[in-house]
């Protein structure tokens, strides 16, 4: 078994097709074909169900590309870190939520030293990939939130994937309206009040046994909801059809996608606890302390 032929099974099964993922990789379908057959062979499994429509994954298969995801993931790492044209560069990854505060103190940490030759990278991301991130070195620190409803849960990820969270802040409940809003110039705002109005949630796409949700309220029923991957398109979407989303009432003042942006706090409660996570006994990088330095000044806790 090598690399190849684990990214070979990766392709095969984001395409169904032996000749899809052949054209992806650039190989032929029949050696590709040929060199699955080889590590099934190997392994003593089969891996893909073939027939005239495509193939399909079986049940052993879906077991082996759990850990094929995770070898290809450390692989990528490594190759990155060591057999990149970049590998001279400073290099510093971060994962997080959807919070302002979390990209304006990686900005900080990269003005604080100023390298000359580097690769900083920033992952706006759903929950369970900022944990697989910081547990598989693809990020150094990650930025994750939990409420009551999911804090068993993603205390359960952090001690399993050998993390530790650190606590920053604790946040009540608050709805961001466009500044036009019919109801912005309220004070407070109940559920009730807004079941006109298109709720506006940041969607998980949710992987495996788990739905880690990032907001609050996700136990309400909402008679109205859109859901979108992207803050831009979130923003957008809240501004033309009156819409609204729920957060922590956090809004940076420098941003410029939140511009317009109003938040009014909700009359239920459902507090968010927002903190970072490093992996557990390991060293932070200058960078990574930096960073950690730079969170600790928004800590309320």
């Amino acid at each position: 078994m090598n690399i190849n032929q684990i990214k070979y099974v990766l392709e095969i099964y984001r395409t169904s097709s032996m000749r899809a993922a052949a054209e992806k990789l650039f190989v032929t379908q029949p050696a590709l074909s040929a060199s699955i057959r080889e590590l099934e062979q190997e392994l003593g499994i089969t891996i893909f169900e073939r027939s005239n429509r495509g193939v399909s994954i079986t049940t052993e298969g879906r077991e082996f590309l759990t850990y094929a995801k995770k070898a290809a993931a450390q692989y990528e790492i490594i190759e990155e870190r060591y057999l990149s044209k970049d590998r001279n560069k400073e290099k510093f990854s971060v994962s997080t939520q959807h919070f302002s505060f979390s990209i304006k103190a990686f900005a900080n940490v990269l003005r604080q030293f100023s390298p000359e030759k580097y690769i900083f990278s920033i992952y706006e991301t759903k929950t369970n990939k900022v944990l697989k991130h910081v547990r598989d070195l693809k990020s150094e620190v990650g930025i994750v939130s939990y409420t009551e409803d999911n804090e068993k849960i993603i205390k359960k990820l952090i001690k399993e994937y050998g993390l530790s969270f650190f606590p920053l802040m604790k946040k009540d409940t608050y709805v961001y309206l466009w500044e036009n809003h019919e109801l912005a110039g309220r004070k407070s705002i109940s559920l009730r009040e807004l079941e006109a109005y298109p709720y506006i949630s940041f969607d998980q796409e949710s992987e495996g046994e788990y739905y880690l949700h990032e907001e609050a309220m996700q136990n309400n029923e909402f008679e109205k909801e859109i859901k979108s991957t992207d803050r831009a398109v979130s923003m957008e979407l809240i501004a033309s059809l009156q819409g609204y989303s729920i957060g922590t009432g956090i809004l940076g003042e420098n941003d410029a996608i939140l511009k317009g942006l109003i938040s009014v706090k909700l009359k239920e409660d459902d507090p968010l606890m927002i903190g970072y996570i490093i992996r557990r006994h390991d060293k932070l990088s200058k960078f990574g302390k930096a960073y950690v330095e730079e969170l600790l000044k928004y800590k309320e806790l």
